[in-house]
């Protein structure tokens, strides 16, 4: 089919759309409903069974919600449930994920200087790492360990910092951080679809029975609730990172993961002692300012091996290589492009290669085909404001020689 990275491009566009609208809802009500929780007040005129009430007032009206531990006394027939906005999220992840990193595993997944592996082995470690998660996490909630909530938090960071650090042993910088974001956002709407909304259900058919229903089933909820509120912060800096090169491509990139954890922890106690009005913890600014500038000082440390330059060539990169025009378009690439994209940019105010992509021989090159081909051929993305004068037949020749390695 001709020009099929187009459509491919247009296909990864559209999910990853669809993933950043979906993560505002989810994240939105996981931060309005943990800040109701914790902000709701015991008055004289709460109804039998009510733990607690919120008046408040958006949109030109007023809402007054009142929350039940168990259940009320009487069930409506109309129930609102929040989990769509968790699965969607996941699922349009799982998709960007499989279209991204799997699609092309050659590029984006795989660090031959890492670990040499052929694309389908790494797929498998990427799926296998990320249920894994998971069932550990699970068995641990599950455990005696899990009854403290102290003490099951410390053993899961032991667990995220060892991810952490595991993932730059096995796949680029990029993909690494993108799966502790994978692994990490996981473990969150599974605790929607597998603890949560399951156990909801269980005390919904015991009211509709004219059963009591058991007050374990909200405590465990709830427990698991909290956790994904301590966790999103997190999840959200990993899903950037990759347009950041200082984040994902330096030497302690694995730790700085690991304090980006304790950032979001920090912060969300912040909010959280504040909603419960239970005080207003400055001090917890003061960590993160404190967090935040070691890891700008650990990004100073030297890139990953590999990154200042390609050697390895991808075997899509191989077929770029032998094609008929692939010296007049790496001459091209190299003329117009590899002043930024090098491992020293010589274009002032450029201090990072973009993205960390090096463009500056022809094997990085000819790896980096399908993006040069979409911003620089059919697109004018790149040079920005075509700055190096980038000509027309240069760009066409870019997509001839993009069509020529994919044989459309």
């Amino acid at each position: 089919m001709p020009d099929y990275a187009i459509f491919y491009e247009w296909a990864m566009f559209a999910v990853r759309w669809l993933h950043v609208v979906t993560a505002i809802a989810w994240i939105g009500s996981s931060f309005y409903f943990i800040a109701l929780d914790l902000g709701l007040r015991k008055t004289p005129s709460l109804p039998p069974l009510a733990h607690g009430e919120e008046w408040q007032v958006h949109g030109g009206g007023f809402y007054h919600i009142q929350k039940y531990l168990v259940a009320p006394e009487f069930l409506p027939e109309h129930l609102t449930w929040f989990k769509w906005e968790s699965y969607a999220t996941w699922l349009s992840g799982a998709m960007l994920l499989v279209l991204l990193y799997y699609v092309g595993a050659d590029l984006f997944l795989v660090d031959r200087n890492v670990l040499d592996v052929p694309s389908w082995i790494a797929i498998l470690i990427s799926a296998g790492s990320i249920i894994l998660g998971w069932l550990l996490y699970d068995t641990l909630c599950k455990s005696p360990i899990g009854q403290s909530t102290t003490g099951l938090m410390l053993v899961l960071f032991a667990i995220l910092v060892a991810m952490s650090w595991g993932y730059t042993q096995l796949f680029t910088g990029r993909a690494s951080m993108l799966h502790m974001g994978a692994f990490t956002a996981t473990i969150m709407t599974a605790n929607v679809a597998m603890i949560i909304i399951p156990n909801q259900k269980i005390v919904v058919a015991d009211l509709k029975a004219g059963r009591v229903p058991d007050a374990k089933y909200g405590k465990i909820a709830k427990q698991r609730s909290l956790h994904n509120n301590y966790l999103t912060l997190p999840v959200i800096f990993f899903m950037l990172s990759s347009h950041y090169p200082l984040a994902f491509a330096t030497q302690w990139n694995w730790i700085i993961a690991s304090l980006i954890f304790l950032m979001g922890v920090v912060i969300r106690h912040y909010f959280n002692t504040r909603h419960a009005r239970q005080g207003n913890p400055h001090w917890t600014w003061g960590v993160a300012i404190v967090l935040f500038l070691v890891i700008c000082w650990l990004s100073t440390a030297p890139r990953l091996p590999g990154s200042e330059t390609e050697t390895l060539a991808s075997e899509t990169g191989e077929r770029f290589m032998a094609t008929e025009h692939f010296a007049a378009a790496s001459q091209a690439v190299q003329t117009r492009c590899a002043m930024c994209h090098t491992a020293e940019p010589v274009w002032q105010g450029i201090y990072q290669p973009p993205k960390n992509v090096i463009l500056d021989n022809d094997v990085a090159i000819a790896n980096h085909a399908h993006e040069i081909a979409i911003q620089a051929g059919w697109s004018h993305a790149m040079p920005p404001g075509n700055v190096t004068e980038m000509t027309e037949a240069e760009r066409a020749l870019l997509v001839e020689w993009y069509r020529e390695g994919t044989g459309s």
